[in-house]
C-alpha cells in the first residue's frame, strides 16, 4: 500500500455490476478534479480472444473442464501485482487495453476486436491508479495483489442475480445464446469458488445487491430485477471511521443490520457510494500530498 501513489481497485465477477461502481468513482474523480490512470482487468488476461478459444479446446482435450478467465492459467497475476507494486512506489508501470468491440478497435490500426494493444508506460503526474476487473484482490501461489491496494471495493450481488445479469448482458450485447452463457457459468464455477469469492474477505467495503423479487431460477428469468426491486447490503471491514448516523440520515429508508453493515434501497446505491467513498478518497489524496 502506498500513501504517495494510492491504488483503488474494484473487484467482482463477470455480470456482478462493477460498472455501476466505476461510474460512481468517475463522478467523484470529475467533481474533485482528479487525474486517475484507469486499468481494466481484461487487459491482464493471458490470451486474446482467438488464443483463449484454442486454449480452452486444449484444456478440454487434456481433461480440464474448468479452464476459464477466472483462474490463474488464463491471467497474468504476477504482472498485475508488479504493476500495483511499481505504481505504489513510483507512480509508474505498464498498461495496455483489451479491445472488446469493432468500435474500440477502430482507434488502433491493424488490431481487431478481441486483441490487446501494445504495452505502454503510464504517463507521469497521475493522482491515483484505478483498477476495475476480476482480480483486484486476488492471492495465489506467492502472488498477492490485494496487499498493494489502498482501497479495495467488492461488488458481489447474490449469485442468482449475478447470473441473471450475465445471461441478459451476454445474450443482448454479445450475441451469445442462453445455453452458451449457462455453459460458461458452469465451466467457471471451480475458479469462481477458488479465485473470485475469496477476494470478498479481503475487501475494505463490499456492495451486495439483493433483489426483493423471486430469482430462484435465474436461467428462465425474463428480466433483471430493477434497482427499486432490490436492497443493497454494504459491509465495512473496519467500521470505526464510518459516520453511520450521518449515512442513515442522508439515505432515506436505510438501516443498520449489523454493527459493520448498512442496508440501503437499491435505487440509492449510487448515491450511497458517493457519500461513503468521497471522504475516503479525500483522505487518500490528503495523505498523498503530505508526502
Amino acid at each position: 500500500m502506498s500513501k504517495k501513489h494510492p491504488i483503488i481497485a474494484i473487484t467482482g465477477s463477470s455480470g456482478a455490476g462493477t460498472t455501476t461502481v466505476k461510474r460512481a468513482f468517475e463522478h467523484i474523480f470529475r467533481r474533485e478534479e482528479l487525474n486517475p490512470v484507469i486499468v481494466e482487468g481484461d487487459s491482464f488476461h493471458r490470451f486474446n480472444r482467438v488464443e483463449m478459444k484454442e486454449a480452452m479446446k486444449k484444456a478440454e482435450t487434456d481433461g480440464n473442464s474448468h479452464f476459464s478467465h477466472f483462474g490463474p492459467e488464463a491471467n497474468l497475476f504476477e504482472e498485475l501485482e508488479t504493476l500495483f507494486q511499481t505504481y505504489g512506489k513510483n507512480g509508474t508501470g505498464k498498461k495496455r487495453y483489451y479491445l472488446h468491440s469493432e468500435e474500440e478497435a477502430a482507434a488502433y490500426s491493424g488490431l481487431k476486436p478481441g486483441e490487446f494493444t501494445p504495452w505502454e508506460d503510464i504517463p507521469p503526474g497521475t493522482d491515483l491508479l484505478f483498477y476495475e476487473g476480476l482480480h483486484g484482490g486476488v492471492v495465489h501461489d506467492g502472488v498477492d495483489v490485494a496487499k498493494w491496494v489502498d482501497l479495495l471495493i467488492g461488488v458481489a450481488p447474490i449469485v442468482n442475480l449475478e447470473w441473471i445479469q450475465k445471461i441478459h448482458r451476454d445474450t443482448a450485447e454479445r450475441g451469445y445464446s442462453a445455453d452458451a452463457v449457462t455453459d460458461t457459468i458452469l465451466r467457471r464455477m471451480h475458479d469462481y469458488v477458488h479465485y473470485i469469492t475469496p477476494q470478498f474477505s479481503r475487501t475494505h467495503i463490499n456492495f451486495q445487491r439483493v433483489p426483493t423479487v423471486d430469482t430462484s431460477n435465474p436461467f428462465i428469468a425474463r428480466d433483471i430485477p430493477t434497482p427499486d426491486e432490490s436492497m443493497v447490503v454494504i459491509r465495512f471491514r473496519d467500521p470505526k471511521n464510518q459516520d453511520f448516523p450521518y449515512l442513515l440520515h442522508m439515505i432515506k429508508d436505510s438501516f443498520m443490520s449489523r454493527p459493520n453493515t448498512i442496508v440501503v434501497p437499491g435505487g440509492k446505491m449510487g448515491f450511497a457510494m458517493e457519500l461513503i467513498l468521497t471522504p475516503i478518497i479525500h483522505e487518500l489524496i490528503e495523505n498523498k500530498e503530505k508526502k
